[in-house]
């Protein structure tokens, strides 16, 4: 049974190599490895049996299979939410209580609407930050969705350079308005990506599966 692999190196064709051989080398997701039975080099992050050698390397690949679903994806948004509200309430509580018993819902003057607006987009800009600094980390994404086992990756399952992350969660604030109907995609789409999700490339996977 043909069990040899061959790789690419420096565009020299390097092998045979077993299975367990190949492990050993020092792959990248865009080595080009040719496979048992195959006559078309594929690139190293298509080759399922080699996910587990690049999820030990902190590398999760989006898959049909792991690809987060909406319900998923909410619970930890909600639990990030829930996180935020608790540092407002330890570090800006006079302020949040000022702002709540002077607005009047009925009839709110404008000097009340604006400054509701400010605290708006003020914790917009600060979720904004929040998840960035998370997705950009060794966590790959925010307390909440580590919390659900998730994490957000570009489309070679690497994690987010700072770049990327600022990028993803400034169009988050876009798909969140009006009435955040730009996470609706994610019921619907193949790749489950929200708005920003397409704008950035990036996808969000669970890491129990």
């Amino acid at each position: 049974m043909n069990d040899t692999y061959y790789i690419q190196d420096n565009g020299q064709q390097t092998g045979p190599y077993t299975l367990k051989e190949l492990l050993a080398l020092d792959l990248d997701v865009d080595t080009m490895v040719l496979t048992p039975g195959n006559e078309e080099w594929q690139e190293a992050s298509y080759i399922p049996e080699l996910f587990e050698y690049f999820e030990d390397r902190g590398i999760y690949f989006p898959t049909e299979g792991n690809l987060a679903n909406f319900w998923i994806r909410l619970l930890a948004y909600f639990l990030d939410l829930f996180i935020i509200s608790i540092v407002l309430s330890l570090v800006a509580q006079d302020y949040v209580l000022e702002l709540s018993k002077s607005f009047n819902i009925e009839n709110p003057n404008q000097e009340q609407a604006i400054e509701r607006l400010k605290f708006s987009m003020a914790l917009y800009v600060l979720l904004a930050l929040y998840n960035t600094l998370c997705e950009s980390t060794p966590m790959r994404g925010s307390i909440g969705k580590k919390l659900c086992r998730l994490a957000v990756v570009d489309a070679d399952g690497r994690r987010l350079g700072v770049g990327r992350a600022l990028l993803r969660n400034f169009f988050k604030i876009l798909s969140s308005l009006p009435l955040n109907i730009g996470f609706l995609p994610i019921l619907w789409t193949e790749r489950r990506q929200a708005w920003h999700d397409m704008i950035a490339k990036t996808y969000v996977i669970r890491r129990d599966v």
